[in-house]
């Protein structure tokens, strides 16, 4: 049971998914990790076969065109935190979570935009010798955080 007098929340989203497959799966994982709310980023929203807990009817699902869109639009004190492979990115293993944050995933074949990796306040990775799938990654994300702030 999710307390909401309790602060914090979190919301987790893809920028400019690939496979409507993976975007079904992040969405079932989001909704069963505690997600307050999804969203993407670019491609458009269509009905997820793979959703089958139909999270978009559970939870707030919001479509922002450009990443200028989405980041002028984070919620009030929500920190950013990027899942990348990137230099800059810190391993998840000893990242501590933001009580109120927004984890943004890139495409399955690009990752995230130049403009999202500046604009985010962290970046996490976590050891894999190739990158992993994106409903994978971010599934294991949600886990982490759940792990940690419980």
């Amino acid at each position: 049971m999710i307390n909401n007098l309790e602060q914090g929340f979190f919301g987790i989203g893809i920028q400019n998914g690939k496979t409507p497959e993976n975007l079904g799966v992040l969405w079932r994982s989001a909704q069963n990790m505690g997600a307050s709310f999804i969203f993407t980023i670019g491609n458009r929203y269509a009905k997820q076969a793979c959703d089958t807990h139909k999270a978009t009817g559970a939870m707030p699902y919001f479509h922002y065109n450009t990443f200028e869109d989405f980041y002028n639009n984070l919620p009030k004190g929500a920190q950013l935190v990027g899942v990348e492979l990137d230099e800059k990115a810190v391993p998840l293993e000893t990242f501590t979570h933001p009580r109120r944050c927004v984890y943004l995933l890139g495409a399955e074949d690009h990752g995230m935009s130049k403009a999202a990796i500046e604009k985010s306040h962290f970046l996490v990775k976590f050891k894999s010798t190739l990158s992993l799938n994106v409903s994978v990654a971010g599934s294991i994300v949600m886990y982490d955080r759940q792990a940690k702030i419980s």
